[in-house]
């Protein structure tokens, strides 16, 4: 199989490296290498975090390069605009329609980008869904992660059941079935 590359970006507290372990380990199930890089920017204040995800029969390096990811997964919205040029010309971009100000928003000198989904779409084959709202209805908020990895997982080789196992396995095992709740929610967007 030849190499996929997969970008997972967010905000620190937003589930990216948990949504990267999930997506190495089932890339690992599946018999493939796989390669994983974290990049934290100031993390547990809000700020950028960008995780990386190669696997295949055979993957030299963590990082995926500008222009050669397969997917880019975006848990609000401009991170996927920092991100979108690291997407291959077919790429697919997954985005949780979601707004958190960086400080220069909260501070008031810089203003937050109008239009963003409405740009990207113009540029790049998007799906967005508002997974914020869905968790709400699912009664926990932490699991939007896990409904943008379900919109996600559609585009990915690996079947529903795949998924659920290797989701099983990572998530805290009190939180296994509102997890799995959400992933669902997620696969039938």
């Amino acid at each position: 199989m030849e190499t996929r590359n997969i970008m997972i970006v967010g905000v620190g507290g937003q589930g990216t490296l948990l949504t990267s372990r999930i997506l190495g380990g089932l890339a690992m199930d599946a018999g493939y290498d796989v390669k994983l890089s974290e990049v934290h920017g100031m993390a547990q204040r809000g700020g950028s975090v960008v995780t990386f995800v190669r696997y295949g029969d055979q993957v030299s390096e963590p990082i995926v390069e500008e222009g050669c990811a397969d997917v880019l997964i975006s848990f609000e919205r401009l991170e996927a605009m920092r991100y979108a040029h690291f997407l291959k010309k077919d790429g697919v971009l997954i985005v949780n329609d979601q707004r958190i100000d960086p400080m220069p928003v909260v501070i008031g000198s810089a203003q937050y980008p109008e239009h963003i989904l409405e740009n990207l779409e113009k540029e790049y084959k998007l799906y967005s869904i508002d997974a914020m709202a869905e968790a709400r209805k699912l009664g926990n908020t932490k699991t939007f992660n896990l409904i943008v990895l379900g919109v996600a997982a559609q585009h990915m080789d690996f079947s529903k059941e795949q998924w659920c196992r290797v989701i099983e396995k990572t998530v805290p095992p009190k939180t296994i079935q509102v997890n799995l709740q959400a992933f669902e929610i997620g696969y039938t967007k």
